[in-house]
Order: C-alpha cells, then sequence, then structure tokens
C-alpha cells in the first residue's frame, strides 16, 4: 500500500464515546483504513488489575466493548475498517469473548486476535532480586503484587492483521504499537527498517492521547476553535515512515505546528534515545509543516537499532490513603488553612500513638488559591479564599480512619470560613506504587490467537544493539542591546506529563531566532530551582535538558518529583500534567531589538 489512514479514537480509558462514530464519518477524502484505542496508563493497570482479582471475568476496558464497539459494529464491518486495541489490560482474553459475543449477536463475521504474552504475574518470584530500573529500589514484597505486565510491541499485531484478524485485543503494549502493527502489516517493514519504524512510531505516539494532537492541552487554547468539539486526530502514513497529521472537516480543534509539537515531546525522556520494543528511536531532527489548514506534515524520526530487553511493570500495594478538600474564606484565608491543617495533623498523630499505631508515612496539606504550585515563584500575598487538601497515606486503614475521625471533628474547632461541599465522607483507598524493571525479550513468550488459531510470535533479539543518542547543543545568544524580560509563555509552547514519579516538561521556540535566549535562560539549574519544592531532594542531577534541533524544542525531564506518582502521590497534581504552566510564567530576557521586531512588548 502506497498510504493508509488511521484513526486515534481513545486516549485513555474513559475518553469520550464519540470518537468512533465521528472517525467513522471523517476519514482523508472518506478513506479509513484502522481504527486504533490506546487505554493503559500505569494508573489503569493497577484499576484493572483490582478488577481481575475481584472477578475474574473483568479486568480490561469495557468500554470499549459496550460504548466503542457495540453500537459500530456494523458500520466497521461495512466500511472494512480494521481495529486495534490494547483494551485488553490484564485479561484479552475476557475483552475478546465479550466481543464476540456481540459480533455473534449481531450476525456479523468479523475476526478478533488476542496478543498475549505480556503477563509475567505468575512468574513473580523470578523477579525477587531485581531493583527498580530508576529508582535502584528492591523488589517489593511477593504477597503485595498485584501484576506484572512487559510493554509489548508490534510486530505481533501486525502477525494478527495478516492472518485476517479484523480485530485485533492485546494486554500491555507500549502506547504507539497498536498504531506501529497496523504500518508493519500494510508496507510491509521488516524489523531492520528503523527509520520507518521510528516513523510510525511517532505517528502512534501523536495519536495517542487523542483530542491533544488537535487541540487539547495545547498552551494557546484560547485561539482554538469549537475546543469542546475537537475533532479525534487521523494520521496519514506513507511508507517511508512520514506522515499527515489532520482531522475530520467539520469538527473543531486546531492541528498546527505547535499542537502536533507539543504532543511530540508529551511523556518522553530522552528525545534522541525514546526507547520501544522494535527500535531506539531518535525525534531530535523531525520536522513539522504546516502543509495546509489543520494539516501538518512530520517527517525525519530516525531508529537507532533496537532494545534487548522489554520494560515491565509491576503493580503493588503499599498501604492506604486518603483525602478531602475544603474551602475556607475570609480575611487571611490562607493562614486559616495552615493553621487547620497543622490542628488536624497534630490531633491524628496522638490518636495514632494512643492507638498504638505507627505514625503515617506522608502527609500533605495544599493550598489551592495562594499559587502553591509555582513554590518560590509565587506572586500573590494573602488571599480570601482558597481550597485547603489534606491527605495521608499509612499502613493501615485504621491509621486512615483515625485521621479521617479527627479531620472531621475538629472541624468545629477551625477558624471561621471552614466549609465544603456536603455528600459522602472519604474513606481508605489503596495505595498502588509502580515498580519498573527490564525482562530480556529471549524470556517473554508471544502468542498470537485468531479465533482459536495459535502461533507463537516471540520477538527474536535484534541484530544490532542500539545505537548511542546524539547529543545537539542549542545554539548561544550573541551580544546584544539592552535586555527585556517576557514570559516563557510569549517565546514558547510547553507541555507536560508523567511516567512513574518522573515528569518532562517539553517546551518548543515559536521562533528560531528564541532558540538561543530560553536556553540561556533555562538551563538545567534554573529549571530545577522552579521545581524544587517539588523536586525529592538530594538527587545528584534532578533536571537533564535536551535539545531538538529539527524542532527548535527542548525537553526538560525532571526525575523524583511528583510524590511517588500516580495513585501513589498525595499531591492535588500527581502526574505532573500542570508542570508546563510553571515554566512557561518564568522570566526569559531577550533583547530590546528582538522583542521590536517580534512585536513581543
Amino acid at each position: 500500500m502506497r498510504e493508509i489512514t488511521i484513526g486515534g479514537a481513545s486516549g485513555f480509558w474513559g475518553d469520550a464515546a464519540l470518537a468512533t462514530p465521528q472517525l467513522l464519518d471523517s476519514g482523508d477524502n472518506g478513506k479509513l483504513d484502522f481504527l486504533v484505542y490506546d487505554y493503559l496508563a500505569e494508573i489503569t493497570m493497577s484499576i484493572l488489575a483490582r478488577a481481575r482479582a475481584a472477578d475474574d471475568s473483568k479486568g480490561y476496558a469495557t468500554d470499549f466493548v459496550s460504548a466503542a464497539m457495540a453500537p459500530n459494529l456494523a458500520r466497521i464491518a461495512a466500511q472494512g475498517v480494521r481495529v486495534i486495541a490494547n483494551a485488553g489490560g490484564v485479561n484479552p482474553g475476557a475483552c475478546a469473548a465479550a466481543l464476540r459475543g456481540l459480533i455473534r449477536e449481531a450476525g456479523l463475521s468479523l475476526k478478533v486476535a488476542v496478543v498475549a504474552g505480556d503477563d509475567l504475574g505468575a512468574r513473580a518470584s523470578d523477579f525477587a532480586g531485581a531493583r527498580e530500573m530508576f529508582s535502584g529500589e528492591a523488589f517489593p514484597p511477593l504477597e503485595k503484587v498485584a501484576s506484572i505486565n512487559a510493554y509489548l510491541g508490534a510486530f505481533p499485531i501486525a502477525a494478527a492483521l495478516d492472518k485476517g484478524a479484523d480485530i485485533v485485543i492485546t494486554g500491555r503494549c507500549v502506547d504507539s504499537a497498536v498504531t506501529l502493527g497496523a504500518c508493519i502489516h500494510a508496507f510491509g517493514w521488516s524489523r531492520e527498517d528503523y527509520d520507518r519504524l521510528a516513523g510510525g512510531s511517532l505517528a502512534g505516539h501523536i495519536l495517542e492521547c487523542g483530542t491533544q494532537a488537535s487541540g487539547g492541552n495545547f498552551t494557546d487554547w484560547e485561539g482554538v476553535e469549537r475546543l469542546d468539539e475537537a475533532g479525534y486526530p487521523l494520521a496519514t502514513i506513507a511508507g517511508d515512515g512520514s506522515f499527515e497529521v489532520h482531522k475530520g472537516a467539520g469538527t473543531g480543534g486546531l492541528v498546527s505546528v505547535g499542537t502536533v509539537a507539543e504532543q511530540m515531546l508529551y511523556e518522553i525522556g530522552d528525545p534522541g534515545a525514546y526507547l520501544l520494543p522494535d527500535v531506539a528511536c531518535d525525534f531530535t531532527s523531525v520536522q513539522l509543516e504546516q502543509v495546509a489548514e489543520h494539516r501538518v506534515r512530520v517527517s525525519g524520526a530516525a531508529g537507532r537499532g533496537a532494545p534487548d530487553s522489554y520494560k515491565a511493570s509491576a503493580t503493588w500495594a503499599d498501604g492506604f490513603r486518603a483525602g478531602h478538600i475544603w474551602t475556607v474564606y475570609g480575611r487571611d484565608a490562607g493562614a486559616r488553612a495552615r493553621h487547620f491543617a497543622g490542628g488536624v495533623f497534630r490531633r491524628a498523630a496522638a490518636a495514632l500513638e494512643k492507638a498504638g499505631l505507627p505514625p503515617f508515612t506522608e502527609t500533605c496539606c495544599e493550598v489551592i488559591g495562594e499559587e502553591s504550585h509555582f513554590g518560590g515563584a509565587r506572586a500573590v500575598g494573602a488571599v480570601r479564599e482558597v481550597d485547603m487538601k489534606l491527605a495521608v497515606r499509612h499502613a493501615s486503614p485504621k491509621g486512615i480512619g483515625i485521621f479521617l475521625k479527627e479531620m472531621t471533628g475538629l472541624a468545629l474547632t477551625a477558624p471561621p470560613g471552614l466549609t465544603g461541599f456536603a455528600g459522602a465522607r472519604a474513606k481508605p483507598s489503596p495505595v498502588v506504587r509502580l515498580f519498573s524493571l527490564r525482562v530480556p525479550k529471549t524470556e517473554v513468550a508471544i502468542s498470537v490467537d485468531v479465533e482459536g488459531e495459535v502461533a507463537r510470535c516471540d520477538d527474536p533479539l535484534p541484530t544490532e544493539a542500539a545505537a548511542p543518542p546524539p547529543v545537539h547543543e542549542p545554539p548561544e545568544a550573541g551580544p546584544g542591546d539592552t535586555g527585556v524580560e517576557v514570559p516563557l509563555e510569549t517565546l514558547a509552547w510547553a507541555r507536560s506529563g508523567d511516567k512513574g514519579n518522573k515528569a518532562n516538561v517539553g517546551v518548543i521556540a515559536r521562533h528560531a531566532d528564541f532558540v538561543p535566549y530560553i536556553a540561556s535562560a533555562l538551563d538545567e539549574a534554573r529549571v530545577a530551582d522552579c521545581f524544587a519544592h517539588f523536586l525529592a531532594p538530594g538527587q545528584a542531577r534532578p533536571v537533564e535538558r535536551f535539545y531538538l534541533p529539527g524542532s527548535r524544542a527542548f525537553n526538560y525531564l525532571l526525575h523524583e518529583v511528583l510524590g511517588g506518582g500516580g495513585v501513589a502521590s498525595l499531591r492535588s497534581d500527581p502526574q505532573g500534567k500542570g508542570y508546563s504552566q510553571i515554566l512557561l510564567a518564568q522570566p526569559v530576557a531577550v533583547p530590546a531589538s528582538l522583542a521590536e521586531r517580534h512585536q513581543l512588548i
């Protein structure tokens, strides 16, 4: 095939059900070859693992079957669109069984395939001596481990399509694999076509978060027309791995160099070594070009070999947590909130000791409205209205219960102006933490089941090791005239996200002229200072900076910055989704002549 068009129909478990019919209506000139669905964040895996533990028929993204497929199966069949989804979660067989039942009821003849082999839970004891690949921590106690899943690649998906599957269900695979698998099948790419594999992987990375590529979460959100009606993204991919991102005619949203660039940098580490099971991607020289309204061409992704192992993630139980949000208003509302919080923590600690229980593992008080997320860069004084979030972690639900009782009991002894939204009270919930490790490819057995025809599809070891990532240095600012300070947002777009307990902030210069001044103002030390109130202390290098000359962009990787991340964190932003806003507010000095030329002042 010369090219294929793929629609990204889901960015997370809970995404809008309207994506599937919209994309079926809005292919490229009526052409849509594949629909791909990504459901599996790290948090999602822990939720699905708990669901399967309670009911062995659960553990998959149920609304993929009920909301995405059930109402649309007839159209999918009629249009010949093929579907790939990682909706299988920790129980892909059950997901496929539910889907096959719907297909039979509808009288259709669609073939469903299951890719299995990612679930390593039965081998938990084999990993007892493993160390966490980022923190170096010891493997958790075996009795606390809920799931272990390897992030599989795209070749088993392609094999299922080669065998005639109309719908492919996987468990844990890398998010971009659902798109890359379609490319491998359509174009016949080999395991050594590294540049093409990198291009297809980047297309999948752009599609995997739904409308984040078409106006959602965009820095310049005010200029996006009908943002609440943003069209789900489409990628028309060529056989050389280049592609064009677009959206359906008549939909809202925006597809621009800015929206696509933000998504390219979203939730990555070293952009020169973005490691996937099938290829080590280098995105540093990627070029983005606006070729038409709401249409961006992406080219220049490179592949530098392939890893010889999979990343795997274990989820495990690490105690319990609970929290509550109060509203406080009146003079010096923040001071009142902090006074109340201190009293709650002191009384709860005393009650724990009296009950013979250990102290809280962690406590957290965030006063929202005083710019607490901005740390030392906060720019407000005393305010008259705040929200206060109190949260704790403890080894037992009884300890959490003591906190909730003491917090509620102290409400009548608080400073004036304390209130809150009435309803059900908080209750203890399990803390599920993530443990990441590497598993050799030779130790993972992968199978593809197409309507009962089962075949092995193991990933072989690569023929060559992944090459070291390139190192690019940004241009230096030359001597200039009198400087003026402008917010980074005047000079750049930015987006942030999480990976476990890490976060990244991708920054893309709006113009090449701005790059040297962003580089000068925002080195690793300056960015670390911006996030010092979130970063775990004692890190030798808490922030790494990478430069992408192809897209005039920077990626800042922040280590141990999310308080554990996901459901292990007590923070209001446990995934760093708003961290870009902190950096965009930072001042950057530029020459007055440059500011005048670009109408910055």
